[in-house]
């Protein structure tokens, strides 16, 4: 054993006694927890207890990912004996969110941390005592979302110590077979302790049992951001006072039985789940896929163009024909006629058939008019209008659920950046009835940009897809056009890439 743990054995031991985690928060990272950040520590630090589960249901923001590295450090610095070392698992609901949010955390406190620094290693994939590398550590794991529930619950084989520990981020949406696997280390164990924290965005899972079906056995904190609910502003001080203002502007746009207000901002379960439209892996697919033209050229060629609204948005052209899309041009202006110059230019390089923009709100009123007086065949979409399809809350939710339905059956997607994470950030659940797709503006705050790219592939799916000529045929005209004026492509026999 180093000096570094001879040096600091009086105050490990101390940090084992009644309130000792609060002294080791405040002595090795120099901070002092929020309110309900201690109350979760001293759960979860708590010596009478052998096995303990802590689920933290939180509204978005608090904190939560902080208290999860907090209490991992202190696991693996207080528990254990001669003969048995401390061993944990974390896991969260996608490999990247694991990798960027909470293992990005340990590696941030230990920073932080003279003492973490000198006597473990934090890696990609583990942490580890320098003393004893094999047997002292926590591992970084995911979990296969599209396997079967055996395979699921083999997410923490191996975890076999008298001193186990088990995190996991963002359980929200995390099944319970992945619970099931992690209990199985709590049932033989000396000292163990089961934590999880995530926001309430689904009726089953993880989360959502240890609220109701399991409450007997889970130790269950909850952390809302309601404006109207004091104790909120006590308990959650992270969560204020300029999110304060951004929560009551957000209930009073949407309402407070709004879904996603219900479990981001009041920390409650809503009475629908709020799911992913589409996962990483699909997204990945999709990317990777090869599909020949012969298999798309029969269908029209249409271009999507969402228009900036504010500074910091991009305007996108994404262009797209039957299952190929290919990649689209950005641009940093709100110039309507750079805008409309721009779609007119792409249609014509790519002989496409129809330009569909996005004028909710009326910001593409400019484009849509200078692209209808050049002659080119202009649609314009407004997001919030009443959907063609009656299971649709609006025309939003109706394009992007067909655009992720293509997706899922065949749609080769371009490996643009930023693409998949607007994808995949995107929520939906139903009210009324009814198809409810996350508003734009919580999906920016969500990811710190407005999702354009992706609002612009929708728009290629704001009406049904139409054989290639289609418009042509309609109008009754027979030759071929350069563009302009609806007149719709033939195919290019031979060519690999009809966009080129």
């Amino acid at each position: 054993m180093n000096s570094a743990w001879s040096n600091a054995a009086k105050a490990l031991r101390s940090y084992r006694e009644e309130r000792g985690i609060l002294r080791f928060v405040n002595e090795q990272f120099h901070v002092t927890p929020d309110p309900w950040q201690e109350e979760t520590l001293l759960a979860y630090g708590n010596p009478a207890m052998e096995r303990a589960r802590i689920s933290m249901q939180a509204c978005a923001g608090p904190g939560k990912t902080a208290v999860e590295s907090w209490c991992g450090w202190w696991f693996l610095c207080t528990q254990g004996d001669k003969h048995a070392h401390p061993k944990g698992l974390a896991t969260s609901i996608t490999g990247d969110n694991l990798k960027a949010n909470l293992w990005a955390e340990f590696a941030k406190w230990q920073g932080v941390s003279a003492f973490l620094s000198e006597v473990f290693t934090w890696t990609a994939t583990a942490i580890f005592c320098k003393d004893h590398p094999a047997t002292w550590r926590l591992e970084a794991r995911t979990w296969p979302k599209t396997a079967n529930a055996e395979q699921q619950g083999q997410t923490f084989s191996g975890l076999h110590s008298p001193y186990p520990f088990v995190i996991v981020d963002e359980s929200g949406g995390i099944p319970t077979t992945v619970l099931r696997a992690a209990e199985q280390a709590l049932s033989t164990c000396i000292f163990g302790r089961l934590l999880q924290g995530g926001n309430p965005i689904s009726l089953e899972g993880m989360l959502r049992a240890a609220a109701y079906e399991l409450s007997d056995q889970w130790i269950v904190i909850k952390i809302t951001g309601d404006p109207n609910d004091p104790k909120a502003w006590v308990h959650s001080p992270r969560v204020g006072p300029g999110p304060l203002a951004w929560a009551k502007q957000q209930i009073k746009q949407y309402g407070r039985d709004n879904p996603w207000v219900q479990a981001y901002i009041l920390g409650k379960f809503p009475p629908a789940a709020i799911n992913a439209l589409v996962s990483e892996e699909e997204v990945e697919i999709a990317q990777n896929r090869i599909i020949r033209p012969e298999n798309y050229a029969h269908s029209q060629k249409r271009l999507g163009v969402d228009v900036a609204r504010f500074g910091d948005d991009r305007s996108v052209i994404f262009p797209r024909q039957g299952m190929y899309s290919d990649k689209p041009i950005t641009m940093r202006t709100q110039r309507t006629t750079d805008i409309a110059a721009a779609a007119a230019n792409a249609l014509v390089k790519w002989d496409a058939e129809l330009i569909l923009v996005d004028d909710t709100g009326h910001w593409g009123h400019g484009v849509i008019d200078n692209l209808i007086t050049g002659g080119y065949p202009a649609m314009g979409v407004v997001f919030s209008d009443k959907a063609l399809n009656v299971r649709y809350h609006n025309r939003r939710a109706e394009m992007w659920i067909e655009m992720t339905r293509a997706i899922k059956q065949g749609l080769r997607l371009p490996k643009t950046a930023g693409l998949m994470q607007e994808l995949c950030a995107a929520t939906y659940t139903f009210h009324n009835g009814k198809f409810l797709l996350e508003e734009k503006d919580q999906i920016k705050i969500k990811i710190g940009r407005s999702p354009d790219l992706a609002d612009a592939l929708a728009l290629t799916f704001a009406i049904p897809d139409m054989p290639a000529d289609a418009l042509a045929h309609i109008a009754g005209k027979n030759t071929r056009s350069s563009g302009r004026g609806g007149r719709a492509v033939t195919e290019r026999e031979g060519q690999e890439n009809p966009w080129d």
